[in-house]
Parts: structure tokens; sequence; C-alpha cells
């Protein structure tokens, strides 16, 4: 017999309160339009959504963002809404600038937040303007890491802080929170840091990080494959190998190259 202590893990797991309390509110407030068909057929066609994964289509940011499989039937979404914009070519083939790219987000999420655009162009812009133009490619690889490991990548902006400071690695706090909203933090000021810090020491905390945390991280063995090749990198540097890793792309599994 299944115990009820592994059906409990595996509904925390796969996040099944999340969405029958979203389908219970969503009954609530069509009632009168549901009454018509039922409610049986209701959670039918809610949960079938869920499992196609478009049931993120045109909902409000704090539900696209709630679990990873919200997160990433965002970016199979996006990318095939929107892939003709890579597209050689193209009529928006590499032409679109940050704010072109944030309305396309809009037109799935209505409010979804600049901010976070933002820090997904700021991957591929480096310290050029944000106004700056990006391929569709290079700002799909760049948001989908900034989007679906959006914690992950808080947690390691505040370690790579407290190597850049000195501390001891020994000593450098591990953030696990998964409080699942973005915080607001001023990104690490790399031209200060030229340098960077020593990748070995970032590997340790990393695969500490990896192994405490409550929400999606990258695969520690690519992380950690990725990290043996350097001697220093800077985060931004960081974000950008993360961002061309095939590995991690394939890892992910909803964007181009990776089926």
């Amino acid at each position: 017999l299944i115990s009820v202590s592994y059906c409990l893990l595996f509904a925390a797991q796969r996040h099944v309160l999340t969405y029958m309390e979203d389908a219970v509110s969503q009954l609530l407030e069509n009632r009168e339009d549901i009454s018509q068909y039922g409610i049986a057929r209701f959670f039918t066609e809610y949960f079938n959504s869920v499992r196609q994964g478009t049931h993120i289509l045109f909902r409000e940011f704090s539900y696209v963002q709630a679990t990873p499989h919200n997160r990433a039937s965002f970016l199979r979404t996006f990318w095939r809404c929107f892939r003709t914009v890579g597209k050689n070519g193209g009529k928006y083939s590499s032409i679109c600038c940050c704010s072109d790219y944030h309305c396309l987000l809009q037109l799935l999420c209505p409010d979804f937040p600049m901010e976070l655009t933002q820090k997904a162009a700021r991957i591929v812009l480096m310290d050029d303007a944000m106004d700056c133009l990006m391929s569709f490619s290079d700002f799909l690889f760049a948001f989908q890491i900034q989007f679906y490991y959006s914690e992950f990548l808080e947690s390691v902006a505040a370690i790579y802080e407290d190597l850049l400071a000195g501390k001891n690695p020994n000593t450098v706090i591990v953030p696990t929170s998964s409080s699942g909203q973005h915080r607001q933090r001023q990104p690490p000021n790399d031209c200060s840091h030229l340098d960077g810090v020593e990748a070995s020491l970032f590997c340790q905390c990393l695969e500490s990080l990896c192994d405490k945390s409550k929400y999606s991280c990258p695969p520690s063995a690519l992380v950690k494959e990725m990290l043996s090749s350097v001697q220093r990198l800077t985060f931004y540097g960081f974000l950008m190998a993360l961002a061309k890793d095939q590995g991690i792309n394939r890892a992910l599994g909803k964007t181009p190259g990776s089926g």
C-alpha cells in the first residue's frame, strides 16, 4: 500500500494544492458560466490544460511563476508563439531591444514585470545600454535561465558578493529561501572587479546551494563541469555561460535545440 506520507510528498512535489486552489478559485469566479456544462467537465478541462501547458496563457504573473511546471510551460509557449521572430529575414529578426521583448512577454502575461526582462537582457548586453538590439535567440536563452532559475540566481548573486568581499567560503551564507518572489537586489557590479572570483571557491558554494535549496537549480554536475574550465569568473560571465550551456538548455528542454 502507498503510505499517506508518500502521497503528501508527491502532492507537494507536483504542487497539487496550488492547482487545486486555483481551480476552485476559477470555479467560484465563473460559477454561472460553469453551471451550464457542469463542475466535473470544468475540472477535467482545467487539469487537461495544466497537463498540456496551456493553463498559463493570459494569467497573472504570480500564477505564471508559481511552480516549475508553470515556468516551463510559459517558456515553451513563448518560444512557440514568437519563434518566427528569430528566423533569418523575419520582420523582427535581430532588431529587437529589451522593451520590444517585454511587449511580447506581456502579450502572454499582461503584468509580466519589466525588471525580470531587464535582468535577462543584461546577461546579453553586459555593459551596453538597455536599448541596444539583441537577437531573439540570444534573448531567449538568457531569459529562460533568468526566469526558470530566478531564486537560484538571486542566491548566486548574494554568494558572489560575499566572495568579492573576501569572506571565507566556509562562512558564506548560502540562501535557501523559496518564497517564490523576485526580491529587489542590485546585481553585482562587475566593472569594479574585472577579474571576478576564484572559480573553485565559487563552485564549492554553488554545490552547497544546489544541495540545500528548495527551489529549482541547474544540475549541479553541469555547473561543476562548466566552472572547472576556468580559474576565475565574474557574475555576468557565469550567467552568460549558463545561458550558452547546451547541457543546461537540454535539462530545461523547453526552448530551441532541446526538442
